[in-house]
């Protein structure tokens, strides 16, 4: 690659200027402030942008305007906070006879204080149990007041034989989506990380009751869930997240290396390797360079990053124009697709398309 994907994207892609300057915001003119609202609302950084002015100091020379959006997002994101903390509270309780669990993603980034984590949404939580436990927690739940989203028979058959977790539960009273899951990548998908490495590996959240994956591991689930398990529809935002882990930890003794240790111990190489290269091009994240040499042994053949860095960058690029380009909506349904041929063997996915396409024609009768 000649030079950082972002030079070579387009000029009115500004959301990752606040996202890597956030003190060259304050000079904008009213109209590219628009633009920028807009791109922050669609990739859901607006809270996280408020947070980067803030700490720099530059809040107050917003325009009222944007300012007034930006601090919108930042009281939803704090309502959001809030919610998950009662919500932690009420799973605990339901859950402390049986086991103990481990905090995932935007709840652990949220209760460890994490720098990224403030104005950060988010829609649910997820936590990690022993899979022999899976029935007992499950019973226990429904029990307290929680019920299946997915109630269909096929639903149930794939998330309970095929997935990573149990179908979503949602709690009707106090409208929260809770995912549990037994391991952090698909059954059926190709790569097996063990997930009783991560629940022994686990760590006390300081000055809470609560535990989290260790720093390497919190990296690893989020590079996985993101080219492993998801199709970057939420692309943005997941980078900055890895972004912000890698900052909030890599001063950390050793931390460089029990990442690569432990991306090997877990068989999670590949995805590892694209979160630093996409971290690295699209967000300036400070990677040693001895990290990236020894990352490369890891990487496909150079067809396949090649086609990957053109399709990252046009789903990871912010449009809100209606329709979305043609290029844009190709590379996210390219991803969408390569996201599946990852979590399913072909039979599987065969069988999951064709039950798809009859079930969509079904409803449209």
């Amino acid at each position: 690659m000649s030079g950082p994907l972002l030079d070579n994207g387009r000029a009115d892609d500004i959301v990752r200027l606040g996202l890597t300057n956030p003190n060259l915001l304050a000079s904008l003119p009213l109209r590219r402030w628009d633009l920028l609202i807009r791109q922050a609302r669609h990739a859901n950084l607006l809270g996280r942008l408020h947070a980067l002015l803030e700490y720099a100091g530059v809040l107050d020379e917003v325009p009222s305007a944007p300012r007034n959006h930006l601090e919108a997002g930042r009281l939803i994101a704090t309502s959001q906070e809030r919610v998950i903390h009662w919500e932690l509270y009420c799973i605990r309780k339901a859950l402390l006879p049986i086991t103990e669990f481990v905090l995932l993603k935007g709840a652990a980034y949220a209760l460890s204080g994490l720098p990224f984590a403030r104005g950060r949404v988010q829609s649910d939580v997820d936590i990690l149990v022993p899979k022999p436990k899976l029935p007992a927690v499950e019973s226990a739940l429904l029990e307290h007041g929680w019920v299946h989203m997915k109630v269909d028979q096929y639903a149930q058959q794939i998330y309970r034989s095929w997935s990573h977790e149990l179908p979503p539960l949602y709690h009707p009273d106090r409208g929260t989506v809770l995912d549990v899951h037994h391991s952090i990548l698909p059954l059926s998908g190709r790569l097996h990380p063990d997930p009783q490495k991560l629940l022994n590996s686990a760590e006390g959240i300081p000055g809470t009751i609560y535990q989290r994956l260790s720093p390497p591991d919190m990296v690893l689930h989020a590079s996985a869930h993101m080219f492993q398990d998801g199709d970057l529809s939420s692309g943005l935002r997941e980078i900055a997240d890895i972004d912000g882990l890698i900052q909030a930890f890599s001063d950390e003794e050793n931390f460089w290396d029990q990442l690569l240790h432990r991306a090997q111990e877990l068989t999670l190489c590949r995805p590892l390797y694209y979160a630093l290269r996409y971290c690295r091009e699209f967000l300036k994240t400070p990677i040693p360079p001895s990290v990236v040499s020894r990352t490369q042994f890891w990487a496909p053949p150079r067809p396949f990053v090649h086609a990957m860095d053109k399709l990252v960058t046009h789903a990871l690029t912010p449009w809100t124009a209606d329709p979305v380009p043609l290029f844009t909506r190709t590379a996210r349904g390219l991803l969408y697709m390569r996201s599946h041929w990852l979590k399913m063997p072909p039979f599987l996915l065969a069988r999951h398309l064709l039950h798809q396409s009859f079930h969509r024609d079904s409803s449209g009768a």
